[in-house]
Protein backbone atom coordinates (compact mmCIF):
# COMPACT_ATOMS: atom_id res chain seq x y z
CA UNK A 1 0.00 0.00 0.00
CA UNK A 2 2.83 2.45 0.53
CA UNK A 3 4.18 2.68 -2.47
CA UNK A 4 0.89 4.12 -3.67
CA UNK A 5 1.65 7.30 -0.97
CA UNK A 6 2.77 10.49 -2.52
CA UNK A 7 6.14 12.19 -1.00
CA UNK A 8 3.88 14.01 0.91
CA UNK A 9 1.99 11.11 2.67
CA UNK A 10 4.86 8.99 3.49
CA UNK A 11 6.81 12.25 4.96
CA UNK A 12 3.30 12.61 7.01
CA UNK A 13 3.27 9.27 8.36
CA UNK A 14 7.01 9.07 9.22
CA UNK A 15 6.57 12.42 10.99
CA UNK A 16 3.58 10.49 13.24
CA UNK A 17 6.36 8.71 14.58
CA UNK A 18 7.94 11.75 15.77
CA UNK A 19 5.28 13.28 16.95
CA UNK A 20 4.61 10.66 19.08
CA UNK A 21 7.93 10.43 20.55
CA UNK A 22 7.66 14.06 21.13
CA UNK A 23 4.84 13.67 23.57
CA UNK A 24 6.27 10.86 24.75
CA UNK A 25 3.91 8.38 23.51
CA UNK A 26 4.81 4.83 23.07
CA UNK A 27 2.91 4.13 20.39
CA UNK A 28 1.36 5.52 16.98
CA UNK A 29 -2.13 6.55 17.06
CA UNK A 30 -4.54 9.07 14.64
CA UNK A 31 -3.86 11.58 16.67
CA UNK A 32 -0.37 11.75 15.68
CA UNK A 33 -0.70 11.15 12.26
CA UNK A 34 -3.47 14.20 12.12
CA UNK A 35 -0.49 16.46 14.35
CA UNK A 36 1.92 15.31 11.56
CA UNK A 37 -0.64 16.41 8.74
CA UNK A 38 -0.96 19.39 10.04
CA UNK A 39 2.80 20.12 9.68
CA UNK A 40 2.83 18.97 6.13
CA UNK A 41 3.18 22.15 3.83
CA UNK A 42 2.71 20.37 0.77
CA UNK A 43 0.16 18.35 0.69
CA UNK A 44 -3.93 18.99 0.29
CA UNK A 45 -4.49 17.45 3.84
CA UNK A 46 -1.89 20.27 5.21
CA UNK A 47 -3.07 23.13 3.59
CA UNK A 48 -7.32 22.14 4.39
CA UNK A 49 -5.93 21.58 8.36
CA UNK A 50 -4.60 25.34 8.13
CA UNK A 51 -7.90 26.74 6.22
CA UNK A 52 -9.71 25.37 9.30
CA UNK A 53 -7.43 27.04 12.06
CA UNK A 54 -5.44 23.49 13.45
CA UNK A 55 -1.89 24.26 13.93
CA UNK A 56 0.20 21.64 14.83
CA UNK A 57 0.66 23.61 18.24
CA UNK A 58 -3.48 23.56 19.13
CA UNK A 59 -3.30 19.48 18.15
CA UNK A 60 -0.88 18.57 19.95
CA UNK A 61 -1.76 20.21 23.16
CA UNK A 62 -5.78 18.76 22.24
CA UNK A 63 -3.52 15.89 22.37
CA UNK A 64 -1.89 16.69 26.19
CA UNK A 65 -5.46 17.42 26.93
CA UNK A 66 -6.93 13.79 25.68
CA UNK A 67 -4.21 11.18 26.17
CA UNK A 68 -1.68 13.38 28.30
CA UNK A 69 2.03 13.74 27.33
CA UNK A 70 5.32 13.05 28.71
CA UNK A 71 6.37 12.66 32.26
CA UNK A 72 9.97 13.46 31.48
CA UNK A 73 9.75 16.62 30.22
CA UNK A 74 6.78 19.13 30.44
CA UNK A 75 6.32 21.22 27.16
CA UNK A 76 3.74 23.55 28.50
CA UNK A 77 6.54 24.45 31.15
CA UNK A 78 9.22 24.89 28.74
CA UNK A 79 7.13 26.89 26.47
CA UNK A 80 6.69 29.22 29.69
CA UNK A 81 10.15 30.30 29.72
CA UNK A 82 10.30 30.73 26.02
CA UNK A 83 12.15 26.96 25.15
CA UNK A 84 9.93 25.25 21.96
CA UNK A 85 10.84 21.28 22.71
CA UNK A 86 9.89 20.57 19.18
CA UNK A 87 11.79 23.32 17.43
CA UNK A 88 14.95 22.18 19.91
CA UNK A 89 14.47 18.69 18.74
CA UNK A 90 14.34 20.09 14.97
CA UNK A 91 17.84 21.98 15.28
CA UNK A 92 19.42 18.93 17.18
CA UNK A 93 18.57 16.89 14.57
CA UNK A 94 19.78 19.39 11.54
CA UNK A 95 23.06 19.97 13.29
CA UNK A 96 23.94 16.03 14.93
CA UNK A 97 21.68 13.92 12.45
CA UNK A 98 18.15 12.64 13.00
CA UNK A 99 18.12 10.24 16.58
CA UNK A 100 20.91 12.75 18.31
CA UNK A 101 18.70 13.49 21.01
CA UNK A 102 18.33 9.83 21.62
CA UNK A 103 21.62 8.37 21.31
CA UNK A 104 22.40 10.81 23.71
CA UNK A 105 20.25 9.58 26.30
CA UNK A 106 21.69 5.87 25.65
CA UNK A 107 19.30 4.58 23.14
CA UNK A 108 21.41 3.44 20.19
CA UNK A 109 19.38 1.97 17.63
CA UNK A 110 16.23 3.98 16.42
CA UNK A 111 12.80 2.55 17.82
CA UNK A 112 9.92 1.41 15.60
CA UNK A 113 7.18 2.98 17.41
CA UNK A 114 4.00 0.58 16.60
CA UNK A 115 1.06 2.12 15.10
CA UNK A 116 -2.62 0.86 16.93
CA UNK A 117 -5.15 -0.67 15.25
CA UNK A 118 -7.58 2.43 14.90
CA UNK A 119 -3.86 4.17 12.85
CA UNK A 120 -3.96 1.00 11.17
CA UNK A 121 -7.73 1.53 10.23
CA UNK A 122 -7.32 5.09 9.40
CA UNK A 123 -4.92 3.98 6.67
CA UNK A 124 -6.87 1.55 5.13
CA UNK A 125 -9.28 4.18 5.09
CA UNK A 126 -7.20 6.24 3.37
CA UNK A 127 -6.48 3.95 0.75
CA UNK A 128 -10.58 3.57 0.29
CA UNK A 129 -10.75 7.48 0.21
CA UNK A 130 -8.50 7.47 -2.82
CA UNK A 131 -9.92 4.23 -4.52
CA UNK A 132 -13.36 6.07 -3.83
CA UNK A 133 -12.41 9.24 -5.61
CA UNK A 134 -10.78 7.81 -8.30
CA UNK A 135 -7.59 8.41 -7.33
CA UNK A 136 -4.33 6.08 -8.70
CA UNK A 137 -2.31 7.50 -5.49
CA UNK A 138 -2.65 8.20 -1.65
CA UNK A 139 -2.08 11.56 -0.87
CA UNK A 140 -2.62 13.31 2.60
CA UNK A 141 -6.13 14.54 2.04
CA UNK A 142 -6.42 10.64 1.92
CA UNK A 143 -5.09 10.22 5.14
CA UNK A 144 -6.76 13.50 6.73
CA UNK A 145 -10.24 11.79 5.72
CA UNK A 146 -8.64 8.41 6.35
CA UNK A 147 -8.50 9.80 10.14
CA UNK A 148 -11.88 11.46 9.93
CA UNK A 149 -13.61 7.99 9.73
CA UNK A 150 -11.93 6.07 12.31
CA UNK A 151 -14.59 6.47 15.39
CA UNK A 152 -13.87 6.61 18.81
CA UNK A 153 -10.18 7.92 17.81
CA UNK A 154 -8.73 10.59 18.92
CA UNK A 155 -7.82 12.13 15.85
CA UNK A 156 -11.83 12.05 15.61
CA UNK A 157 -12.64 13.93 18.78
CA UNK A 158 -9.88 16.67 18.10
CA UNK A 159 -11.65 17.27 14.53
CA UNK A 160 -15.36 16.79 16.21
CA UNK A 161 -14.42 19.34 19.58
CA UNK A 162 -13.22 21.38 16.40
CA UNK A 163 -16.68 21.37 14.54
CA UNK A 164 -14.90 19.48 11.58
CA UNK A 165 -17.76 16.91 10.51
CA UNK A 166 -15.89 13.75 7.90
CA UNK A 167 -18.33 15.80 5.45
CA UNK A 168 -17.00 19.48 5.46
CA UNK A 169 -13.65 17.87 5.56
CA UNK A 170 -14.64 16.19 2.50
CA UNK A 171 -15.72 19.03 1.27
CA UNK A 172 -12.49 21.34 1.86
CA UNK A 173 -10.51 18.89 0.46
CA UNK A 174 -12.57 18.66 -2.42
CA UNK A 175 -12.36 22.92 -2.56
CA UNK A 176 -8.86 22.73 -2.37
CA UNK A 177 -7.99 20.19 -4.85
CA UNK A 178 -9.94 22.60 -7.24
CA UNK A 179 -8.05 24.87 -6.44
CA UNK A 180 -4.18 23.74 -6.91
Amino acid sequence: MFERFTDSARACVARAQDEAGSLGHEYIGTEHILAALATDERGVGGQVLRDLGLTPDTIRADIRNIVGGSTTLDHDALASIGIDLDEVRKRVDETFGPGALDRASGRHEPRRVPFTPRSKKSLELALKEAVGRGDDFIGSEHLLLGVSRVEGGVACRILSEHGCTREGLARAVDDARRAA
